[in-house]
């Protein structure tokens, strides 16, 4: 943004899993025209980018780093192993535990780039991270303290990811009761930007999925629902949606489309902020 300008932006970043690859064609659309936001709020996977954003990467760093750490497969799945908090063996001696779940905070320590900080206020862009509160029920938001929990805890999916316990809660995905953060910025930034990735209707020849892909997509349906309700109650200055609504929250290893069929979000991005900043 021209220095001249005192108008700002803010920038909501949704949580969608694997989906949430797009969020980085937005920055980088952000990037070319010059321009940082004063302040980045992010739910889950949109947490995960939008602390690396706010730690001084841009568009292109994390598009560069997240295909080099997905490139090799081998690399990847030996940190997931890593970072696993149940054991395989422990199901076959009869306990009651869950072997492919993993620690957040172990798996962002092994996958997270070094340039991110320990702390909210070594970032170089304000950050909010959103989780929710699973005994009150409600959105939790974090914007200093210890990075890590908090965003280990905004990408708690039940079941997947082993809850925080920070500040005396017990925190979860804050997709669940917040996918799409942007109220936390009205009164932050001039102009409000928001990026949903929580996927639309698709189209998958009436096959039933099978019961974990239900599991996780009934998740889906509930978050794209709960972001509509908040869309129509509050709507962002600019909603974007990238055309990613096929794929599914896992498929991280289809890195390079997902970044592919979100390209042409980045036109959008420019031609609703060059509108933004040349206005009187």
């Amino acid at each position: 943004m021209p220095e001249h300008s005192l108008r700002t932006i803010a920038v909501a970043l949704g949580g969608g899993g694997a989906r949430g690859l797009a969020h980085i064609a937005v920055i980088e659309a952000l990037d070319d025209l010059g321009i940082k936001p004063a302040v980045i709020a992010g739910t889950s996977m949109g947490a995960i980018i939008g602390a690396a954003w706010a730690a001084g990467m841009s568009g292109r760093e994390i598009r560069a780093y997240v295909l080099a750490l997905t490139r090799d497969r081998t690399k990847m799945m030996r940190g997931f192993m890593k970072a696993r908090v149940g054991r395989f063996v422990d199901v076959l001696g009869g306990k009651f535990t869950n072997p492919v779940m993993v620690d957040g905070e172990k798996l962002l320590d092994i996958f997270w780039p070094r340039i991110v900080p320990d702390r909210f206020d070594q970032l170089q862009i304000p950050f909010v991270a959103v989780a929710t509160d699973y005994y009150a029920r409600s959105t939790v938001t974090f914007d200093h303290g210890s990075l890590a929990p908090a965003v280990a805890a905004s990408m708690a999916i039940p079941g997947l990811v082993r809850a925080i316990q920070l500040e005396g809660r017990v925190l979860y995905d804050g997709g669940i009761t917040d996918p799409l953060p942007h109220r936390h910025l009205m009164g932050k930034g001039h102009f409000v930007i928001a990026v949903d990735v929580t996927g639309g209707p698709v189209d998958r020849g009436g096959l039933p999925p099978s019961a974990f892909a239900a599991l996780l997509g009934a998740s889906q349906i509930l978050q794209g629902a709960l972001s509509q309700e908040i869309l129509n109650a509050t709507p962002p200055d600019l909603l974007l949606r990238p055309a990613v609504d096929h794929f599914r929250l896992l498929d991280f290893v289809r890195v390079t489309e997902i970044l592919a069929a979100a390209e042409p979000v980045k036109e959008e991005v420019k031609r609703a902020v060059k509108i933004f900043t040349s206005s009187p």
